[in-house]
């Protein structure tokens, strides 16, 4: 076994501390990953403080990069010294028709979590990327793209996947107006990547001050949500709407801002149930979709597309062991636009 030093949690909604821990030896298709940077997400904050009692201890973390410092005896894609990158998802079944296809994040045996998962071989909890070293299969590990800001990749490992897959599924380009509902960790992606995509891109946002910055990073249009006269402007707009809120609020303006066969799709997951009028759906046809993270395919060519095109998450680089702070002023959203761990 490796000893590996990291920052967990021992009871769900305990503050995270220094703690020294064991991974396994690579396996033969394994890398062994020196970790630099792991960006915070919020659904670490969630498992931290709200998480299964059974997950902990509890290392968080599903955002990655770093330097291969090892490899197995039959890895084929990775040599020491490699700058990868590694996502919420370690492992899968391989074999069902959703895995086949690259989309093992659909995976029918459900999927192996980069932490608090258990592994498919030896049964042991998977400890994420808030740690000195990760060792994972080969399959899900991807090549850091040339020329792009480690720190800034790391989120892309969860937020760009999440609002690239939905985007490019509804044809997302030019001749395309697509609207993007939220601008913190996942909307401020998601408008870069519509924009490098070549729509006509539309920020709704809550906060008027904003509005200067969503156009930096790509808006044509800025509308005010809780404006209600620019709101009733946007009837029939919108072929797509990305809505990335994670707090609870009211889908039907939204609705209305679609043209006929318009699609508003959720990727952001609020607390409480859904709920809206059916009229909002069947006038003009509209659908309700709804999309999480990516397969391994989804997620090389999302990283693709954004060394192509510059893309990558804006950052606020904090030491790892300010991570307690960290995870405060994300419960208080006091962040532009996401947090990422120094742990080298």
């Amino acid at each position: 076994m490796r000893k590996v030093s990291g920052w967990a949690a021992h009871a769900q909604g305990a503050a995270v501390a220094p703690w020294d821990f064991e991974r396994r030896e690579p396996r033969d298709k394994d890398i062994v990953v020196r970790v630099r940077y792991c960006g915070v997400c919020a659904s670490d904050l969630s498992a931290i403080r709200h998480g299964d009692p059974a997950a902990f201890p509890l290392v968080a973390g599903h955002e990655l990069v770093g330097e291969v410092s090892a490899v197995g005896d039959a890895v084929s894609r990775f040599s020491v010294g490699d700058q990868v990158a590694v996502g919420n998802i370690v492992d899968s079944c391989r074999t069902c028709p959703a895995c086949r296809a690259g989309r093992e994040n659909w995976c029918h045996e459900g999927v192996t979590l980069t932490y608090g998962g258990i592994d498919r071989v030896d049964g042991s909890r998977t400890q994420g990327g808030y740690s000195t070293e990760y060792v994972v299969d080969e399959h899900f590990a991807y090549p850091l793209p040339s020329g792009l800001d480690p720190a800034g990749v790391a989120p892309l490992m969860c937020a760009g996947v999440t609002t690239y897959v939905p985007l490019r599924r509804w044809g997302t380009g030019p001749d395309r107006t697509v609207g993007i509902v939220g601008m913190g960790g996942l909307g401020h992606i998601a408008l870069q990547l519509a924009h490098a995509m070549g729509a006509e891109v539309v920020q709704f946002t809550t906060s008027p001050d904003k509005a200067t910055e969503a156009r930096r990073l790509g808006a044509d249009d800025v509308v005010f949500s809780q404006d209600e006269q620019q709101m009733a402007a946007q009837t029939g707009r919108f072929d797509l709407i990305l809505d990335t809120v994670g707090a609870p609020h009211a889908l039907e303006p939204y609705l209305s801002a679609l043209s006929i066969d318009g699609t508003l799709c959720l990727v952001g997951i609020p607390e409480q149930d859904l709920r809206l009028s059916a009229l909002s759906l069947i006038v003009g046809a509209k659908n309700l979709a709804g999309a999480g993270s990516g397969g391994t395919g989804e997620t090389q060519e999302m990283l693709d597309f954004c060394g192509a095109h510059g893309i990558t998450a804006e950052t606020e680089i904090v030491p790892a062991r300010d991570v307690n702070t960290t995870l405060d002023r994300l419960a208080r959203n006091d962040v532009r636009y996401r947090f990422v761990l120094d742990l080298a």
